[in-house]
């Protein structure tokens, strides 16, 4: 039986924590990432299908100060504009990447198309993360640091959910504390809304080249968030999507058998940060949903991640599966990560 796969890859695939994030340091976490998929596509059949995305976190925060501190130069561009610039950067590693691995490869990997899309994902104004947005993005800030913001720029700090301030919301003018006080001295950071992915815009053109045998990387960052008008044209908005919720809904979209969330651990944790913390190495649909609603899994952390699993096995996918980067043929193998199943 063939098998097609979406592989979603988190940040550190692509920049460590405590890198800088230059050109040469991300090209070389690319080369290891690209290095294991390559070690999996070497088990893969003919009719073997695979397609990924990522996670764009640290680049389009950057992108967005770069856009704002130069504006006196030159115009900044708007939030979906410069998502889309973080697919085009990201999305141009992996391809170039990729397809030097494969070359190295040899065989009939040497010829496997490698192609990276700038693509949409449908969202809806009417979340209500448009309300209260949730999504840290960009700098820490010291309190004095915010409220300077606050001052000179019009943010609005730790606004209430709901309709006030909606306008500042919506255009990502929001501050919130997201650390304890006390925790660090820069606790506050920018938070913008982070809406439920309705929709792979682009879903059929993906399908359409993963049936022709390409690897497609798409989706990259959760995809550019955008919002149809009654005509039926779109627009984008100021937002950004979890990279593996928009994930789930590309690996709908090309039919995917199998559905791999790569992240910096090993497996997902039960009692996260207390004494009785302990890997769960496989669990059912119904005990996800158990646990998530327990409280076992952090929102914006792992929470997202076992969330888009259970929404895969739901609408039909066979296997789901969370783990770390050095550990994805193994999992695949089943012999390490956290599985999911019906």
């Amino acid at each position: 039986m063939s098998r097609r796969l979406l592989i979603a890859l988190g940040g550190n695939a692509i920049k460590k924590s405590d890198e800088a994030g230059t050109t040469q340091e991300q090209f070389q976490n690319v080369e290891v990432t690209c290095r294991q998929i390559v070690r999996l596509l070497q088990r893969f059949g003919e009719d073997d299908r695979i397609a990924i995305t990522h996670g764009n976190g640290p680049q389009v925060g950057n992108l967005l100060v770069q856009q704002e501190e130069a504006s006196g130069l030159v115009p900044a561009q708007e939030f979906d504009v410069v998502g889309a610039m973080s697919q085009g950067q990201i999305g141009y590693m992996f391809q170039q990447t990729l397809q030097n691995s494969l070359k190295r490869a040899g065989g009939r990997l040497a010829k496997t198309p490698v192609v990276a899309l700038v693509n949409q994902v449908l969202v809806s104004l009417e979340d209500s993360e448009f309300l209260d947005p949730t999504k840290p993005i960009g700098n820490f800030f010291t309190k004095e640091e915010a409220e300077g913001l606050a001052k000179e720029k019009g943010y609005v700090i730790d606004p209430p959910a709901g309709p006030v301030h909606a306008d500042k919301k919506r255009t990502g003018f929001v501050i919130k504390q997201v650390k304890p006080t006390g925790s660090t001295p820069n606790p506050f950071r920018r938070v913008v809304p982070s809406p439920d992915p309705i929709e792979n815009v682009e879903g059929g053109v993906i399908n359409a080249l993963v049936d022709r045998g390409a690897i497609v990387i798409a989706s990259g960052g959760g995809g550019v968030p955008v919002v149809a008008n009654d005509d039926g044209t779109l627009d984008g908005v100021f937002s950004v999507i979890d990279k593996d919720l928009a994930g789930e809904r590309m690996a709908e979209a090309i039919d995917a058998t199998d559905f791999i969330i790569l992240t910096d651990v090993e497996h997902a944790l039960l009692d996260f940060g207390k004494p009785t913390q302990r890997p769960i190495r496989e669990m059912s649909v119904e005990d996800a949903e158990r646990y998530i609603a327990e409280g076992h899994f952090l929102p914006g952390s792992m929470g997202p991640k076992v969330e888009a699993c259970v929404r895969f096995l739901k609408w039909g996918g066979e296997r789901a599966i969370i783990t770390s980067l050095e550990r994805l043929v193994d999992a695949f193998d089943a012999k390490t990560g956290t599985h999911i199943h019906k």
